[in-house]
Order: structure tokens, then C-alpha cells, then sequence
């Protein structure tokens, strides 16, 4: 009798409770690198059903561990991913070895046995490594640099070079010896594990932030010829309507962007940004607003890349090089690799990143600079930015995110914290409001669930900065510009 009628003959229901511990007893050997043993292992179509769709219940638990917040579950994205499978049973029953004449001692294993403990391999290792990263997320371990910068490309590599390792290893000794089988069935194992990187698929849980999963969405953007026109004179229209700088002040001219038009707290954040920017800083008719969002296409510029290029340079013809200050608030989702969410549809639109925006500030000659980033993995912003005459503020490190998105959130937790609780009521010292908003983010963080960790907002402060926003802070202190000041 060959092994796969053995096999087909064991694969009763009436096994199920022990024949699924043999099977996990002999899936953790295989998964770390020993070779299992394949008596009594049932195969037959019951087995391989249940083995091939076991990733769906575990992929469910993880996401829901990695989410920062509340979610809703997606059931579409349960149709993605089977690619995968397909081609890891393909390469095993390319490997599958045949008997050997006169019969083996010890019958190989048949094609389906062979599929199952791939597949299994594959569900062990994606487990383990998914609670290991949940667990040093949680703990804030990485994000306290204790694991380094690696760490995180580390742990999202691992599972998939583990998996694909010990499911070679088990075809090696398992499978045929001839040649071109076994490298065929080793270039599918290895692009069955490559693709879920290649082609990473939708998370089966969906973050919605502190909102609920049925909150209104923004109307779309009628992008109508009048709409299209009118974007083309708005910008011009509101950069010739800010004054030139004023003799002997320290004027601060603010720019607010708002790229991502689908989330309404993004306008509403940049609006209180510029109105604090405007009544305590002086800023009055030194504020400019790039917005999208479908309510806003005939009042304010679109948060287009270009439009932000255009207006720094603009800003900085005003400006006295070596007395004022430009502060930008860009507020929008963030990305772990520094990219901030541009987003108006249809519009096509690039992401923005902190490397795009050094480089506008430089060419255009901007030489005191505040930047103010309310995205998740912000911190990533603070190297490339960061200088002796600049102050930059972020409502997360570069390893978590930040908070207070979701469709019905008012601001964010960062931009209510430092600017409406903070700068716009107590005080006018950016080190002072980041500082304490930091204690009130965590205590939010806390109080709302937020479980990828304290969001850690960072600042970085270069001492000549320093020394500008304490001569503005005497000068807003001692009211305002001094007798005589005009624009010009």
C-alpha cells in the first residue's frame, strides 16, 4: 500500500482531535528545522481544506493586535493571498518523491502530506513571529532604540526567510533527489514566500481611529471646469495678498497644509493652526492655507506638492532673510518610510517628504524654519530637517503612530493638545506646549485604547532658533511689532 492511500485511508473525521496534535506536534519539528515523522499523519481533501484555510483565522488575530486603535473587519480582503498557496502546493507535488523499487523501509511521504506540512510551516512561523512583533510593539521595546533601526525590517523579513527555509529544508529530505524537480520546486517555495512582500495583501482589520466604522464620508470632488479655472488663479490670488515683512519686527508668516481630502479633521486642524498662528503670533495676514477637500476647491489653494513649492518660494521673496521666521503645519497620514498622504480624487497627487520639503526651504533661501508635523511615524522628519536654525515638532516617533484621525475626530490628538490647549491659552514658547502636550497625548492614548504604544511626539530645537523665538516671544509679550513698523 503507497503512502498516499495510507494517507487517504487515515484522513477520517474520527482522528480529528488526535491526528491534529500528531500533526502539530510534527509541524513545530518541522518548522524548527527537524525532520518530522510521517506515520499516521492523515492527508486526504478534509485535512488539506482545513490546513490551507487555517491562515485565514490567524492572519484575523494579528492584524486585530496591530491595529493602534479601533477597526473594522474587511471580509473582501479574505479573497486575496491564495496565490501563495497555490504555488506552495505546486512545489510540493513537483518534490513529491516516488517509492523506490522493491519498496522503502519507510514509505516517503505523499503529496498532500507533503502541502499540509508546508502549509503549516508557514501558519507555526507567521504565528510565532507576528506575537513576538505585537509583543515588542506593545512593549514599546524598538521604540525605545533598545533593538536599534533594524529591528523593525528585521522582524517584517524574518517570518517569510524562517518559513521559506524550513519548507526548502523539509522538500530536501522528503522529496525527489533529480535535479531539475528539486530546483523548480525550490524557485516556487521561495517566490510563494516572496510574494506576500511583492504583493502584500489588504489587512482583513481596517483602522477607522476613534471613529465609528459608520461615520459620514466626504462628498467627492465635483472637479468641474469653474473648480479647475479657479484653482488656477486661487494660489496667486492668496500669495499677493500677504504683506512684505515689516522693518525691525520678527514677523512670522505661516503656511498650513492639508493634503489628504478625504479626512475632515485635516482642514479643520489647519484652520485652528492658522487662526492660533495669526492671533498669538502675530501672523495676521501672514497666513496662507493649502487644503484639500471638496468643500474648500473655490475658497483655498489645493495641498498640492507643486502649490507648497510655489508658496514657500513666494513667502520667502517677502521675507527678511535674517530676521523672520516661516512656520509650516503639515497635517495629513504619515507612512513609516517618511511619505505624508496627498489625496484628492480624481486628482492624481505624490506624496510629500521631508527630504522635498528641505530642499524647497533651501533653494528658496528660508533660513529661520518651524515645522510642525501631525502624522503618524512623524519622527522619521526630525534628521533630514533638523538644523541650528530650525524647530521641529512631531506628533509621533518614526516607529508609531499618531492619533485622533478618524472621520468624526475634531483635531487630531497632537494639534489639540499643543495648539488649541496649549499655544492658543497658556503660553507662546513651542518647548513649554510641546512638553506638556506630550503628557496629555499619553494620558488620551491611554484612556482611548491605543495599542501599538505611546506615540512618543519628538522635538528637536537648535540653539540660534532658540535665541530668535525668545526675542519674538518678548516682542509678542511687549505687544506686538513696535511703534512705527509698517509692511512695505
Amino acid at each position: 500500500m503507497t503512502s498516499e492511500t495510507a494517507a487517504a485511508q487515515g484522513s477520517g473525521l474520527l482522528q480529528g482531535p488526535a491526528a491534529l496534535g500528531r500533526w502539530l506536534r510534527e509541524g513545530v519539528r518541522a518548522a524548527v528545522w527537524r525532520q518530522p515523522q510521517w506515520q499516521g499523519l492523515p492527508a486526504g481533501p478534509a485535512w488539506l481544506a482545513g490546513f490551507g484555510l487555517a491562515g485565514l483565522p490567524i492572519v484575523l488575530l494579528l492584524d486585530w493586535l496591530y491595529l493602534p486603535g479601533p477597526g473594522r473587519l474587511d471580509p473582501q480582503a479574505a479573497a486575496e493571498g491564495w496565490l501563495s498557496v497555490l504555488l506552495l502546493a505546486w512545489a510540493c507535488r513537483l518534490a513529491r518523491r516516488g517509492p523506490a523499487p522493491g519498496g522503502d523501509a519507510e514509505p516517503a511521504p505523499g503529496t498532500a502530506q507533503l502541502i499540509c506540512m508546508a502549509l503549516l510551516v508557514a501558519h507555526l512561523a507567521s504565528l510565532a513571529w507576528g506575537l513576538l512583533s505585537v509583543a515588542l510593539l506593545r512593549g514599546g521595546v524598538d521604540g525605545e532604540g533598545r533593538l536599534g533601526a533594524w529591528a523593525p525590517w528585521a522582524l517584517w523579513v524574518a517570518p517569510g526567510v524562517w518559513t521559506v527555509l524550513a519548507q526548502w529544508l523539509l522538500l530536501w529530505r522528503e522529496g525527489t533527489r533529480r535535479a531539475l524537480p528539486r530546483a523548480v520546486a525550490s524557485l516556487a517555495l521561495a517566490a510563494a514566500a516572496a510574494l506576500p512582500y511583492l504583493l502584500p495583501a489588504t489587512p482583513l482589520w481596517q483602522a477607522v481611529d476613534d471613529a465609528p466604522a459608520d461615520a459620514p464620508a466626504a462628498e467627492p470632488l465635483a472637479l468641474t471646469q469653474d473648480v479647475i479655472e479657479g484653482q488656477a488663479e486661487l494660489l496667486t490670488r492668496q500669495l499677493q495678498a500677504l504683506p512684505r515683512q515689516r522693518p525691525g519686527v520678527v514677523d512670522v508668516y505661516a503656511i498650513g497644509f492639508a493634503p489628504y481630502g478625504e479626512e475632515d479633521v485635516f482642514r479643520r486642524e489647519t484652520e485652528l493652526v492658522s487662526t492660533v498662528m495669526a492671533q498669538r503670533f502675530d501672523a495676521t495676514g501672514r497666513t496662507l492655507q493649502l487644503v484639500n477637500h471638496p468643500q474648500t476647491a473655490r475658497a483655498l489653494a489645493w495641498a498640492t506638492p507643486l502649490n507648497l513649492q510655489r508658496a514657500i518660494r513666494h513667502i520667502a521673496t517677502l521675507m527678511d532673510r535674517d530676521e523672520d521666521v516661516l512656520f509650516l503645519h503639515l497635517t495629513s497620514h504619515g507612512a513609516r518610510d517618511g511619505e505624508l498622504a496627498t489625496s484628492l480624487w480624481p486628482l492624481s497627487l505624490e506624496p510629500v517628504t521631508p527630504d522635498d520639503l528641505k530642499a524647497w526651504l533651501d533653494e528658496a533661501g528660508v533660513r529661520w524654519r518651524i515645522v510642525s508635523i501631525s502624522a503618524c511615524y512623524s519622527g522619521s522628519w526630525i534628521a533630514p530637517l533638523a538644523g541650528d536654525e530650525t524647530l521641529v515638532m512631531t506628533a509621533a516617533d518614526a516607529e508609531h503612530t499618531s492619533y485622533g484621525c478618524g472621520r468624526l475626530s475634531e483635531l487630531t490628538f497632537f494639534g489639540r493638545a499643543l495648539y488649541d490647549e496649549q499655544l492658543r491659552r497658556d503660553t507662546l514658547s513651542f518647548e513649554t506646549a510641546h512638553a506638556r502636550a506630550r503628557d496629555l497625548i499619553r494620558q488620551r492614548e491611554q484612556e482611548a485604547g491605543k495599542t501599538d504604544g505611546y506615540s512618543n511626539p519628538q522635538i528637536a530645537m537648535g540653539s540660534a532658533m532658540r535665541a530668535r523665538l525668545e526675542r519674538l516671544q518678548r516682542q509678542l509679550q511687549e505687544g506686538g511689532a513696535p511703534a512705527g513698523a509698517a509692511s512695505r
